[in-house]
């Protein structure tokens, strides 16, 4: 039973998936279905966190958006997902930012990795 979950989840598997850590700025191209027409819809934040392995691996996206935070959690390797493009690389120093949910203004920016 435990090879057959095994196979079934490799199928699942994306190859192409773009090399992001926490704390980055990416910029996540999601499909959205709306009746019958389907639209690429790009939503833009900090990466708070990523937990899970192989298929079922999923990242957590923090955005503003008219001065309330927004949060979006999407599994890695779904179909819904077209691309996941990285804008600037963060610098830090754990694998969870949940602080940044308490933080306003200048204190919820990540430095930016300059490398």
């Amino acid at each position: 039973m435990n090879e057959i979950i095994k196979n079934i989840e490799a199928a699942q598997l994306k190859e192409n998936i773009t090399d992001f850590n926490v704390g980055d700025t990416v910029k996540v191209y999601a499909k959205i279905k709306e009746g019958n027409r389907e639209r690429v819809q790009v939503f833009e934040g900090v990466v708070l966190k990523r937990q899970g392995g192989s298929s079922r691996e999923t990242f957590t996206v923090r955005k503003n958006s008219n001065g309330i935070g927004v949060e979006k959690t999407w599994p890695l390797h779904s179909p819904t997902i077209e691309k996941i493009e990285v804008v600037r690389a963060g610098k830090v120093r754990r694998a969870k930012l949940n602080y940044l949910r308490d933080r306003v203004g200048k204190a919820a920016k990540v430095k930016e990795l300059v490398k």
